[in-house]
């Protein structure tokens, strides 16, 4: 699909709700209207609320409209004739007169009787090419992107050339709706959010705090294999240390307000580097230490806006799977190649294969952006693209989207629900080491500077990959993850003293196990049980009470599998073991 055409297709879209929108709500102040990776929004100032309820309304004028736009005719006028057309907007003004303040040429564009305040990029025949879209959903925005300024509503929609990408599209989203990680928190109870502790705070409950901690005792085990050692900072550090990690002023933003103490102003951490410098530097270091790989699950605080949380994709405390290797030049190659080794290893676990890599790389010309160390840059690079070509894995470059202290390899994914993002980084960082002066003796006792670290969270943060995994796996997880890993259903109450028996004989070998000794009649137990998309289900009657063998209910198998007690043990205990 030409991704030029699609981003003029739905720009023209914009356009067309626009237009809908001021024919509906003559008072509505129309803002911006891109188009977007999977479809295109304009964002609105209305004088009165508006809900989805109102969207097929909407649609349905735009459907009458594009039936007389025949294409999109362009007009420049002065900025003080354009300023004049959007008198009673303030948005529209307040972008002619950047517009004009930088020199750029104020166009317009109109088709039919609207006419937009536009730089271009539209579809030559709009009543023929605008014919498959759907508008999806309202939100809330903030004019611009900053909390200082009003929130407008923003309503999203989607376009496609065809009747049958557009119904792909859509049959997509229905599914993403199922998937969708907060509607499947809710009802597998794994995790809240209450106003009262504040947005953007997580509060996982006892299913979702089991799962965490499996995700967590796993990514351990393998750093363990793979020659990390852990450690532990403090939540809070001071204003100096962010000053010599560069945080400070440049990411003020994203980090909470500062707290005066009595012996200094504090910061809530937003990253875990800069105190994990400090415990490289506590000691002296040999060349015979290095590589060192210091792992951390460590929590930190990001200061994001309320309107862009997201449950648990964007929240304001993350527990990060965090960990920074210190390594010589000559190492950066091998280092590189086990973090990516390690990567690789526990995605296979989780069954994700929708991935690619992103080298990012810097720009030379762009000096104020990254440290200027051209010699490291070009290693780095070299390095990193030929660790990625030899791995066999997908990947492509970008230029000018590295940090500002050295290249870095960004993993992206596509997402059971169709939303690419990425997951994870590999960053080299050649700042440190200045920053914080982080020095080795080498082999002729010579202290040297050159202290290249690798950053990287191949598992992102706790919040995030739970998000990932409970849309992956549409909440059915595997044996190991799932919280509740077998339940058991007594027929009558007659026998629940045996399946309490046969539960706790279970849980000695280590399974999860729930027991529903209800009244509710066993229908009612299996069908809530499989609501809970628990894996395993033991009904328990006369038959299991009188002799070995048990009936087991298999998630997603329509057939029951006949099994002793000792082959269902054996069977459980096996898949956790290797988290089939």
């Amino acid at each position: 699909m030409d991704k030029d055409y699609l981003n003029s297709l739905r720009h023209s879209c914009s356009h067309l709700l626009a237009a809908a929108v001021l024919e509906l709500y003559p008072n509505a102040k129309p803002t911006l209207g891109p188009p977007i990776d999977d479809g295109f929004y304009y964002d609105f100032d209305f004088s009165a609320p508006i809900s989805e309820n109102d969207l097929p309304r909407i649609e349905e004028k735009m459907n009458q409209l594009i039936k007389v736009w025949r294409g999109f005719e362009r007009s420049e006028v002065p900025s003080d004739e354009a300023k004049q057309r959007y008198a009673n907007n303030p948005y529209k003004r307040e972008l002619i007169e950047e517009f004009s303040a930088q020199g750029q040429t104020i166009s317009f564009y109109k088709a039919g009787d609207f006419e937009d305040l536009c730089r271009g990029g539209h579809v030559e025949n709009p009543s023929k090419e605008l014919k498959h879209f759907k508008l999806l959903s309202v939100a809330g925005a903030y004019w611009r992107g900053s909390e200082k300024n009003k929130m407008l509503t923003r309503i999203y929609g989607t376009a496609f050339p065809t009747k049958e990408e557009l119904e792909a599209r859509l049959k997509m989203l229905e599914e993403a709706k199922k998937r969708d990680h907060r509607v499947i928190g809710k009802a597998l109870h794994l995790f809240t959010f209450d106003n009262l502790a504040g947005k953007g705070l997580p509060l996982w409950l006892p299913h979702g705090t089991i799962m965490k901690d499996e995700v967590e005792k796993y990514a351990k085990e393998m750093e363990e294999r793979f020659g990390y050692i852990r450690v532990s900072t403090p939540h809070v550090g001071k204003k100096e240390l962010f000053e010599t990690s560069g945080h400070l002023p440049y990411y003020a933003d994203s980090m909470y307000p500062p707290m005066k103490m009595d012996d200094g102003v504090y910061y809530l951490k937003a990253m875990n580097c800069p105190h994990h410098h400090l415990i490289y530097r506590a000691g002296p270091k040999s060349y015979r230490d290095l590589p060192l790989r210091l792992a951390e699950y460590g929590t930190v605080y990001r200061n994001e806006l309320s309107g862009t949380l997201a449950g648990l994709l964007r929240v304001r405390s993350l527990q990060m799977n965090d960990a920074h290797v210190y390594c010589r030049k000559d190492q950066i190659k091998d280092e590189i190649e086990r973090v990516l080794a390690l990567t690789l290893a526990l995605f296979k676990t989780f069954g994700l294969k929708e991935y690619w890599f992103r080298l990012s790389k810097w720009d030379p010309a762009n000096k104020e952006k990254y440290i200027d160390e051209p010699d490291n840059w070009t290693y780095a690079e070299a390095v990193l693209r030929d660790v990625l070509k030899a791995s066999g894995e997908k990947y492509e470059e970008v230029d000018n989207e590295a940090a500002f202290y050295g290249p870095k390899i960004d993993v992206q994914f596509k997402s059971a629900v169709g939303r690419e993002e990425t997951m994870s980084t590999i960053q080299l960082d050649f700042a440190a080491k200045k920053r914080f002066r982080l020095v080795y003796t080498d082999q002729t006792g010579v202290e040297n500077n050159e202290v290249f670290v690798i950053h990287r969270a191949p598992l992102s943060t706790h919040e995030r990959f739970m998000a990932f995994l409970i849309e992956h796996y549409a909440g059915a997880f595997p044996v190991w993850l799932s919280p509740v890993q077998v339940v058991v259903l007594p027929v009558k109450t007659d026998h629940n003293d045996s399946a309490h028996t046969f539960a706790d004989e279970l849980k000695k070998e280590g399974i999860r196990v729930s027991m529903d000794d209800s009244n509710e009649t066993i229908g009612n137990k299996i069908r809530k049980a499989s609501g809970e998309k628990i894996p395993y289900q033991l009904v328990f009657g006369d038959k299991e009470i009188n002799s070995d063998e048990l009936m087991v209910r298999v998630r997603g198998e329509k057939e029951q599998e006949k099994m002793t007690r000792q082959e269902f043990l054996a069977r459980v205990t096996q898949e956790i073991a290797i988290r089939a």
